[in-house]
């Protein structure tokens, strides 16, 4: 059995402050305890406040290229701005639409720039730089205080090509391999697989969703008595790194 429980009644995120405190204090209040196995699904808007990934519109001087765009699609100049200064390349602009590649290989609307529950008016959201290494400092910082082996997935909620609606992908990972391969295993019709490789992290992270509740601020999801893989012993944990295809491997570019 796998359970899903959502961490509530965690306080609005400073710049600074020290995720692994409140995630245990959120436990505490909610009489439960992290326990070897768990992983923690952490959405990438608290670890993005925590580290300070913010940025004023009234602090924003926006291009020619964002003015003529934005007043094209009844846009703000300085948002349409802050996406192109998030953007590594520009996928796809059409009907009001941006859709953007960052510099983490990531391709999502507006570079994953985010105007909502950024905690104040006039501030946008931008994706942590770095983030399995934002994943491996929340877990190192649980394992410090609290003695136990968990996993993080940093999550973050993108749309899909070919499917309407949107589900929360993962961005960011420690503890925990990014993909669950079958190659060379049987099927139960003798065929030997040559192809599956199960996104892991990427399920966990739209399960966690569920219990989250974007409008009840509800921004940790734990997720016990799932047996993921783990990283291969002796190599470098590798996040979610593997789950961005390379170009030279994507057909859709």
């Amino acid at each position: 059995m796998i359970q899903l429980l959502g961490l509530a009644g965690m306080p609005e995120v400073q710049a600074g402050d020290d995720l692994a405190s409140h995630i245990l204090a959120a436990l505490a209040a909610q009489g439960e305890t992290l326990r070897d196995g768990d992983v923690l699904v952490v959405t990438s808007k608290i670890v993005s406040k925590s580290e300070g990934r913010l940025t004023a519109l009234a602090d924003v001087d926006p291009s020619p290229f964002a003015l003529s765009w934005a007043a094209e699609h009844n846009k703000d100049p300085r948002h349409v701005e802050v996406v192109l200064r998030e953007t590594k390349r520009i996928a796809r602009m059409d009907r009001g639409a941006l859709i953007a590649e960052t510099r983490h290989g990531f391709i999502c609307a507006n570079a994953g720039v985010d105007a909502s529950n950024t905690g104040a008016d006039g501030v946008l959201v931008l994706l942590p730089l770095y983030p399995d290494a934002s994943a491996a400092q929340v877990r190192d910082a649980l394992r410090e205080r609290a003695g136990v082996d968990v996993a993080v997935v940093i999550s973050d909620t993108f749309g899909r090509a070919w499917r309407t609606g949107q589900t929360n992908i993962a961005i960011g990972a420690a503890g925990i391999a990014a993909l669950r391969g079958y190659h060379g295993e049987v099927d139960t019709e003798g065929r030997t697989l040559r192809a599956t490789s199960v996104a892991v992290i990427d399920e966990l992270a739209g399960a966690a969703e569920l219990v989250m509740h974007k409008l009840d601020r509800v921004p940790v999801a734990l997720i016990r008595g799932y047996a993921y893989p783990r990283p291969p012993a002796g190599q470098p944990d590798e996040g979610a790194t593997p789950l961005v295809r390379a170009g030279d491997r994507d057909l859709f570019r």
